[in-house]
Order: C-alpha cells, then structure tokens, then sequence
C-alpha cells in the first residue's frame, strides 16, 4: 500500500495570524514525532501572511486517523476555534 499524501490549507482571520501561526507550529513539532509521520511540513504564503499550507505524508490512513485523535490535534482546534477563516484538506495517492 502506498503512503497517504496530504494537502491542506488553513487560513487564519486577519486579526489571528499570529495566535494561529504559533498554534500551528506547536501541532507541527509534536506531529513529526508521531508513529506513522512520514513527512509534515508547514509553509506560510508569501502574498498572504494568513495563508498556511501543508505537505504531509503518513505510512497510511490509520496513522492520519491516529493523528487527529491525539491530545496535541485536539488541543490545537480548541486553541484556534473561531480564528480559522478557510480549511481545506486534500487526501491523495500518488499515481506513480
């Protein structure tokens, strides 16, 4: 089976970029220590400061399930709600 490859993109609201940024990069250094973490890294937008895109690659599905169970994923979308504008996360397979 082949790795799972994810694509996200979450930006915070204007007024939150900081409080967002540092949320982020919190779940990033724990993230990259976990079972199953193959690749997760973060990139901030040169145009739009507000704008974080990820690359992420998991050995498979359950460890991204397990991923987003944990304490530090969980704590991160308590510590952001409400200042996240747009999250979108795509899930991909490479083809080759």
């Amino acid at each position: 089976m082949s790795n799972l490859i994810i694509i996200a993109r979450v930006v915070a609201k204007e007024e939150s970029v900081q409080s967002v940024k540092s949320e982020l990069l919190k779940l990033v250094a724990v993230a990259r220590e976990e079972d199953g973490c193959i690749n997760y890294s973060m990139h901030q937008d040169n145009d739009n400061p507000a704008a974080f895109m990820f690359y992420e690659t998991w050995a498979s599905q359950a460890s991204l399930e397990m991923h987003m169970n944990t304490d530090s994923f969980k704590a991160y979308l308590k510590a952001t709600e409400g200042l996240v504008a747009e999250k979108r996360v795509y899930k991909l397979s490479s083809l080759e």
